[in-house]
């Protein structure tokens, strides 16, 4: 064991923002097959404060049942690789990665230690760390739900709700790459945002709803769990796809009776139960993207590891623009 120190946020109770502080401890040692990845920044996703609150409280199947399983948080990261196990073979020391902890956590820390197998992949020389850490989890999301269940293609009219959230800012960067139609849903705050990611479209939920319009479309992607598949259903094609990022118990209903092929269909994925090496896939994807400035980060806003309960309460309100980032080290 390393007898270096490292700071990392922790928790040890359930609770609001504030149970969340810094500590001192070893910079762990990694194991044969591991490598030590020096942290440069992390990400505040959604499932952030889940993990801190223990809510809903079915939640703690995966969470801890009386207090949080794991004492640091955070499931992304970007960093540096600053050592390896002896039967290390797929990195090397001073390599830049970014990607997922996956069940283990502890993005959250000045170093974390991974098998060299977990769902991370390197960054490209072009892309900063803030920005590789701000497209894993927003974009892996959206890559598997408009891929692997929109099913998107060319010309496809596909409409994104929440357009400009982390899973939504990447949505629709994402459906204009595969060359789709698409419109944008959000405030009137973010319209400008959007229409700088190439969307020519853009509906602001609080003046006009889309579901009154007389306009049908291929794929409709819920970032933000607002509107129903029954809200939807009219404003899908014959074989319109509605996609949701929460499993209400209407489209697990949906999914499992419907037709595979034909029809109105509704869709939820767990896209963090992927297993790894489609998680890699999926990030050197995303990689190559923004290496060819195909994709770009959106962030709300960078804070401190001292500022993390201020960080929690900006993603609690529901309303950041892309994503939420903790500079880790400097």
């Amino acid at each position: 064991m390393s007898s270096k120190k490292m700071k990392a946020i922790y928790i040890s109770k359930y609770g609001g923002p504030e149970v969340l502080y810094i500590s001192e401890m070893q910079v762990p040692s990694p194991k044969e097959n591991e490598i030590l990845i020096k942290v440069y920044c992390a990400a505040v996703n959604s499932t952030d404060p889940v993990f801190r609150k223990g809510k809903p409280f079915i939640s703690r199947i995966f969470t801890g049942l009386l207090k949080p399983k794991h004492s640091i948080p955070g499931d992304v990261l970007a960093g540096k690789v600053v050592d390896i196990g002896n039967k290390v073979t797929k990195y090397k020391v001073g390599d830049r990665v970014f990607g997922y902890t996956s069940e283990t956590l502890g993005a959250q820390a000045e170093y974390k230690c991974l098998p060299e197998n977990s769902p991370i992949t390197m960054i490209p020389e072009n892309v900063s760390f803030v920005d590789a850490a701000s497209i894993v989890d927003g974009g892996h999301t959206a890559l598997v739900f408009l891929r692997e269940k929109g099913e998107i293609s060319d010309k496809k009219k596909v409409l994104i709700y929440g357009a400009s959230g982390s899973v939504g800012t990447a949505a629709v960067q994402l459906a204009n790459h595969y060359g789709a139609e698409v419109t944008g849903v959000c405030s009137t705050l973010n319209i400008e945002m959007i229409k700088s990611l190439g969307v020519k479209k853009v509906i602001d939920y609080t003046k006009d709803d889309f579901t009154k319009e007389d306009i049908k479309y291929d794929i409709i992607f819920d970032t933000v769990a607002k509107k129903s598949f029954s809200q939807c259903k009219k404003s899908l094609t014959e074989n319109g796809i509605y996609l949701s990022t929460f499993p209400t118990l209407e489209v697990l209903l949906k999914g499992f009776f419907q037709s595979k092929s034909k029809g109105k269909r509704a869709f939820f994925v767990a896209t963090g139960l992927k297993p790894s090496n489609e998680k890699i896939s999926n990030l050197q994807y995303l990689a190559d993207l923004m290496m060819n400035n195909k994709i770009k980060a959106v962030i709300s806003k960078k804070y401190m590891m001292e500022e993390i309960a201020e960080a929690h309460r900006n993603v609690e309100t529901g309303h950041k623009k892309g994503n939420v980032i903790i500079n880790i080290c400097q």
